[in-house]
């Protein structure tokens, strides 16, 4: 899909390199993962990494971000919205400006960019270097006011829904005990061997 993406577009390609949905407290094979992704990803040109890794107290892990930073260059490093759950970001900013990352998504550590504006905006003018790119509810409606407000980037998705089917007495495929943000689902091994002792 990147590679796909790479070849039909013009503008820079950031990707998001997250190797699980849920919290961003990695396990090891997860770490190393990340690595290959963004071994990938540079190998295919793209302009940019997003990416982060948080400590269980939700402090920044420094040793394991410092080095998805140095892997990712020369491409840019933007720190995704793990910054949104630190404990503190003011002093997570400046942590992260050690390690020069270029920009740090975040919605203010609110529900939405908009009701996190205050914290935005001490955000840049905190900031010394990094950008600090405003996302989440953005849309028409109130894309102005980040731009009043002095911030410099924004991110969107600016989706809709589409490719509509009806999916009358047909069940229902998505697991949601798969996208949870407090733990992460894993395969347990007794669990297969049960089943396979069972069967055979």
């Amino acid at each position: 899909m990147i590679a796909a993406v790479k070849q039909h577009l013009d503008i820079p390609i950031h990707v998001l390199i997250r190797p699980r949905s849920g919290h961003f407290t990695y396990s090891d094979f997860d770490f190393e993962v990340m690595k290959r992704d963004i071994a990938f990803c540079k190998e295919v040109e793209v302009d940019g990494i997003v990416s982060g890794i948080l400590l269980p107290d939700f402090t920044l892990n420094m040793g394991r971000t410092e080095t998805l930073v140095q892997l990712t260059r020369p491409l840019k490093f933007t720190f995704h919205r793990a910054f949104d759950w630190v404990e503190d970001p003011i002093t997570t900013l400046k942590q992260l400006e050690k390690l020069d990352v270029d920009g740090i998504l975040t919605s203010g550590q609110s529900p939405s960019a908009e009701q996190g504006i205050e914290l935005l905006q001490k955000l840049k003018k905190l900031s010394s270097k990094t950008t600090i790119i405003a996302g989440g509810g953005i849309g028409p409606r109130n894309c102005h006011i980040f731009q009043t407000a002095g911030l410099e980037a924004l991110h969107l998705s600016g989706t809709a829904l589409v490719s509509h089917i009806h999916t009358d007495r047909k069940i229902e495929i998505n697991s949601s005990k798969h996208i949870q943000e407090t733990s992460t689902a894993v395969t347990q091994t007794e669990t297969i061997r049960q089943i396979i002792a069972t069967v055979t």
